[in-house]
């Protein structure tokens, strides 16, 4: 369940997102139509959901406490909704 969380939903994510924001932010400078850079922010959508179901599957399963599996599965769904805007 960490590496869900921690490696594929937080790092990699964050990180992703961030690319794909400055993307949409470069294409709005350059005069690209706004349906095109908003296309550009919301690619990401995909790895998200599945990083999502990755940390809600995993929580599942996990043999340790389940005030961590729990607090896991609420941060990775207010990570993606964050992750929408962001």
């Amino acid at each position: 369940m960490s590496q869900a969380f921690w490696t594929f939903t937080i790092l990699f994510g964050t990180l992703i997102n961030a690319l794909a924001t400055g993307i949409m932010f470069a294409a709005m400078a350059a005069g690209v139509p706004a349906a095109a850079a908003i296309l550009f922010h919301l690619l990401p959508l995909p790895y998200n959901a599945l990083a999502l179901i990755a940390v809600w599957r995993s929580a599942k399963t996990y043999d340790g406490s389940g005030f961590w599996a729990t607090a896991a599965q609420l941060a990775a769904a207010v990570w993606f909704a964050a992750m929408i805007v962001l």
